[in-house]
Parts: C-alpha cells; sequence; structure tokens
C-alpha cells in the first residue's frame, strides 16, 4: 500500500505552469514571453530579405537619399505605433488576433477578415518560401531550389508547432546570428563607389511614406497570436514596436543605400556578390524560415475562430504543406497583386481597432461567443478602406477600374502627396473616434437620465 506521504508530497507540488501555446482555443493562455523575448522575436521578424527589397522600392518613389530615409523613418514610426497597439489589444483579451477582432465587430462580423487572413497568410507563406528558394539558388545554384523550398516549409511547420519554445530560440541564437551578419552587409554595401538614385519612377515622398507603413503594418494581423503570451501589455507594445520598427528601418536603409551604392535592380543578387556576400544572405536565408513560421503560426490561429476545438499541430501540418507545395508548384507572381489588396483591408481595420481600443472602449472587450456586431467601428472601417482604394486602387484587373470609374464620376482626383496607407488610417480612426465618442456620450447621458428617474 502506498504511504500517504508519497500522496502528500504530489499534491503539494507546485504546478508547472504551461510553457507552450494551448492545442485548442482559450483566452486563458500561458503567458512566459518578457520583453526580450518579444524584442527578439519581433526583431527578427524585421530582419527580412524583403526589407532591401521594400527599402529600394522607397529609394525609388522617393528618388533622393535624404527623402527616403525620411520616408522611412516616419513610415515605420506610424506603422510601429499601431503594430504596438494591436500587441496590447492580445496582452490585454488574451485572444489570438482574429478572436479579438470580435469585440470589435461581434463573432460573426470576425468571419470577414479571419477568411481574409487565412488566405494573406498562407499566400504570404509561400511568397516567403519563394524568396529563401531565389536565395538559395542565388548563392549555390538552380539544383537547390527544391531542398530548399522542402526545408523551409519542413521547418516552418515544426516551428509553428512549438510557438513558444520557437521564439525563446530566436532570442537565444538567431538575433546574434542575424546582427553580425546585416552590420556586415551594411559595411559592404557603404564601401562601394556612390551612384544617383533612378528618377523614372519617382512618384513622391508620401507614396514612400506609405510604402514603409503598409511594410510594418502588415504584421498587425498576427501580432495578438503571441503578445497573448507576453507577461505584461507594456512589454508586449514595446517588444513589438521597438523591436519591428527598428529592425524595418535598418533593412529598409540597407534597401536604400544598395540602390545608391550598388545600382542593382536586382538587390539580393547585388547582396550576394559583394566580398563574403554570399555568407551573410545565407544567414539571412535561414533567419528568413520565422517570417514562414509566423504566417503558418498565425494562420492555424485564424483557423481557431472558425473552429475553436480543432488541435493547431493538425492545422500548421496542412498549412505548412500547402504553403511548401504553392511555393515549389507555382508561378505566384501575379498572385502578389492579390495579397496587397487584402492587406488594404488590414490597414484601416486595424486603425479603427486601435483607436476603439485605446480611446472609446476603454480596453474593454467582449470576446466571446456571444459578442454582437457593432455598427460604428464597421462603418468606420468601410470609410477607411474606401479612401485607400480611391488613393491607390491596386493593379487587380475589375477591381481597379471599378474604384478608377467611381473616382471618375465625383471628380476625385488623388494628389501626389498622398499615400493611400496615410488616408486610409487617418479616414478609418477619425471616423471611429468621432462616432465612437458620440456614441458613449449618448450612451453616458441615457445612463445618467436612467439614474436620476429613479431616484
Amino acid at each position: 500500500m502506498p504511504t500517504t506521504s508519497t500522496s502528500t508530497n504530489a499534491l503539494d507540488a507546485p504546478e508547472r505552469p504551461p510553457s507552450e501555446a494551448p492545442l485548442t482555443l482559450t483566452t486563458e493562455p500561458p503567458r512566459p514571453l518578457r520583453f526580450s523575448d518579444q524584442l527578439a522575436m519581433w526583431g527578427n521578424l524585421g530582419i527580412s530579405l524583403f526589407g532591401p527589397l521594400t527599402g529600394a522600392l522607397i529609394a525609388t518613389t522617393a528618388g533622393s537619399v535624404g527623402l527616403a530615409i525620411a520616408a522611412i523613418v516616419i513610415g515605420c514610426a506610424i506603422g510601429a505605433i499601431l503594430l504596438g497597439a494591436s500587441a496590447v489589444i492580445g496582452a490585454t483579451t488574451g485572444a489570438p488576433a482574429m478572436v479579438s477582432l470580435r469585440g470589435l465587430v461581434g463573432r460573426r462580423g470576425s468571419v470577414v477578415p479571419t477568411l481574409l487572413n487565412i488566405a494573406q497568410n498562407v499566400g504570404w507563406a509561400t511568397m516567403e518560401i519563394i524568396v529563401i528558394s531565389t536565395a538559395a539558388v542565388a548563392v549555390l545554384g538552380q539544383s537547390w531550389r527544391w531542398p530548399f523550398v522542402i526545408l523551409a516549409g519542413a521547418a516552418a511547420t515544426v516551428m509553428a508547432i512549438r510557438p513558444l519554445g520557437s521564439v525563446r530560440l530566436l532570442r537565444k541564437i538567431m538575433v546574434w546570428l542575424v546582427l553580425v551578419a546585416s552590420v556586415y552587409l551594411f559595411v559592404q554595401v557603404l564601401l562601394q563607389p556612390r551612384q544617383s538614385i533612378p528618377q523614372e519612377s519617382v512618384l513622391g515622398f508620401w507614396p514612400a511614406v506609405d510604402l514603409a507603413i503598409a511594410g510594418v503594418i502588415s504584421y498587425a494581423p498576427l501580432a495578438a497570436d503571441y503578445s497573448r503570451h507576453s507577461q505584461t501589455r507594456k512589454a508586449a507594445f514595446w517588444g513589438a514596436s521597438l523591436g519591428y520598427g527598428l529592425a524595418a528601418v535598418a533593412y529598409y536603409t540597407l534597401g536604400v543605400f544598395a540602390v545608391l551604392n550598388l545600382g542593382a535592380a536586382d538587390v539580393i543578387t547585388a547582396l550576394v556578390t559583394l566580398p563574403a556576400g554570399a555568407i551573410a544572405i545565407a544567414i539571412l536565408l535561414v533567419d528568413e524560415v520565422d517570417e514562414v513560421f509566423a504566417n503558418v503560426y498565425s494562420t492555424t490561429m485564424s483557423v481557431h475562430n472558425i473552429l475553436p476545438r480543432v488541435d493547431r499541430r493538425i492545422i500548421a501540418v496542412l498549412i505548412g504543406v500547402t504553403a511548401t507545395l504553392l511555393a515549389g508548384l507555382l508561378d505566384l507572381g501575379q498572385y502578389q497583386s492579390f495579397l496587397f489588396l487584402i492587406g488594404s483591408v488590414f490597414v484601416p481595420l486595424y486603425a479603427v481597432a486601435a483607436v476603439d481600443f485605446l480611446l472609446v472602449s476603454r480596453q474593454r472587450w467582449d470576446v466571446s461567443v456571444t459578442s454582437g456586431l457593432r455598427a460604428a467601428p464597421v462603418v468606420a472601417w468601410a470609410c477607411g478602406f474606401a479612401a485607400y482604394q480611391l488613393v491607390y486602387p491596386g493593379t487587380v484587373p475589375g477591381w481597379a477600374d471599378f474604384w478608377t470609374r467611381i473616382n471618375t464620376s465625383i471628380g476625385f482626383v488623388p494628389p501626389g502627396w498622398l499615400g493611400s496607407s496615410v488616408a486610409a488610417i487617418a479616414v478609418g480612426g477619425l471616423v471611429m473616434l468621432i462616432s465612437g465618442l458620440l456614441l458613449r456620450y449618448r450612451q453616458d447621458t441615457r445612463a445618467s437620465h436612467a439614474g436620476e428617474r429613479g431616484s
């Protein structure tokens, strides 16, 4: 017969808090992530091979180094604030990003951004794998394309199965290797002779700001999936905004100087040809897997808003395999236009969400299955989205023509100094602030009158 002391010791032993994300949907997740964990994770996500490509585009849009760097700083600051606010929402509600949106547009209303987020996350995971395999080809040769497609997809899927462990791994190992590679690339680029920035594609300062904003805020629909595990809201905000914002500023700036000093249209190939550039790019190529991981894991969290009881590991494997096959078999060059169109939905959405959560709803959202549709945020979101499309309708056939006809019918000519993201954030946020405060004032007035009648 077992002794009572053994049983008592087992019962008295303190339970270790879970160190991994729950397998099904819950708004009571473990919260092991400190500021340093989140700073390193978001810094790694901000350090991407897409960064120099975006920076090169900003340089040719702005037309000069000074304007390009100013656009990068301003755009990344705006995007980082909204990204940090999105992280605060997750840290406060304890819910994944798309589940958190129940507090803004209700449970049924949240299905729309959820489906769009699933589509864009699968698409961007696929694009990231393509970038990794393309960089591998530039370094090692064409025969390495498929092996790197499979390796990148498999590694990202494993990381998505153990997301919190992967975040801690990024902080302990990859961040240091990436910093060394980044400093080396900067030095090598700056040592090259300066050339002139091409002027054929110059649009102006604010369109360049718009590009920088879009690059940073693209991660807002993912932020709460990780910040829900943050120990504090302050750590969530500063970890996301500083980590991603500073990394984006650095890597966009690298792209600007790559255009100025290397004068190449293909920035990645130009960086590979630098002395030992292939080694530095190889390190960044390995680090690029964390972008695939982020998109795969956030897809699983989005699916949980619709299928809350399905084991996230099963979803992660299915999404990882899908993205890997798409990257290996399809040419998604044209699909990128659709991804940008989907992304334009989330720029005004998260501007509205930040204003409502922080200024209108006083950080109190109902993210339960009974949460109802709220009209004011939906109207504000629609206004912001319309502003985005009126300024820049994109290039998707049919869709772009539709908004061009609307511009013509109302006599609106988008000013060259205005970016679509800036317009969407300003319009959506302002409509939400005004309508939300008016609605709250009416509710407070009614409550006050009811209290007076009751007394």
